[in-house]
């Protein structure tokens, strides 16, 4: 039925019980399962168990009806019952093939942003002016920005402090969000060198080096909350 009518599936084996089905499953890591409730010794709920957490889309096959309610708490794509109508196949098989175009363009999508974001943190420079040249710095190797008057201090992780004119505004608005967080008018920090935090009205925290900065009361939450609390 599935090479007749379903052209855009491609079988790929059969097992005859639970265990099998396992091992045929682990070695060709299917998009789609058919599975029968009543496998010999076992069901097809003792193979998930035995898989979960699972990777492919399921569809039942059974003749049993009471079994339904258990196989959606499974989150079965659907469920066939014996004897299978072509056309409810056919439409199972369709839904099948639209979740898994959505599940592949939501992972290419993740790499698209992972990939976007992953050159700010790991290998874009930052050209820091003063009133002789530009020093380009590495974003990762920032620890912590701290304002100095109308200029901008860096704190670098081999102990290096880089001086700018613009101000720490500026760079509020340049340093990537993902790991860079105001928690204070005079300081922006590298949330990945955050070591403590001790609590109070705004707080503290202790960044790598031992060194400690204030939490203002009015950025608290917002620091608390990058961390999900």
């Amino acid at each position: 039925m599935l090479e007749e009518f379903c052209p855009q599936t491609t079988f790929a084996g059969a097992a005859a019980d639970a265990g099998e089905g396992a091992t045929l499953i682990h070695r060709i890591q299917p998009d789609l399962v058919f599975l029968d409730i009543q496998l010999a010794a076992e069901n097809a709920f003792d193979l998930l168990d035995r898989l979960l957490p699972v990777k492919f889309e399921i569809i039942f096959v059974t003749a049993y009806d009471e079994y339904s309610l258990k196989a959606f708490r499974y989150s079965a794509l659907d469920y066939l019952l014996k004897p299978v109508n072509i056309h409810e196949l056919s439409m199972a098989v369709d839904r099948a093939s639209e979740k898994l175009q959505l599940r592949n363009l939501n992972c290419q999508l993740h790499n698209l942003l992972a990939n976007l974001r992953t050159p700010q943190v790991t290998t874009h420079k930052l050209a820091v002016p003063n009133a002789e040249n530009l020093t380009f710095i590495s974003i990762a190797d920032i620890i912590r920005c701290e304002a100095s008057g109308g200029y901008t201090v860096f704190h670098l992780k081999n102990g290096e402090k880089v001086l700018s004119t613009k101000t720490i505004r500026d760079y509020e608005d340049l340093l990537p969000p993902d790991i860079f967080l105001r928690i204070h008018h005079s300081h922006i920090v590298n949330i990945l060198y955050v070591r403590k935090y001790f609590k109070g009205r705004g707080g503290y925290i202790e960044m790598d080096g031992q060194v400690t900065i204030e939490v203002s009361s009015r950025r608290k939450n917002a620091f608390l909350s990058r961390f999900g609390i």
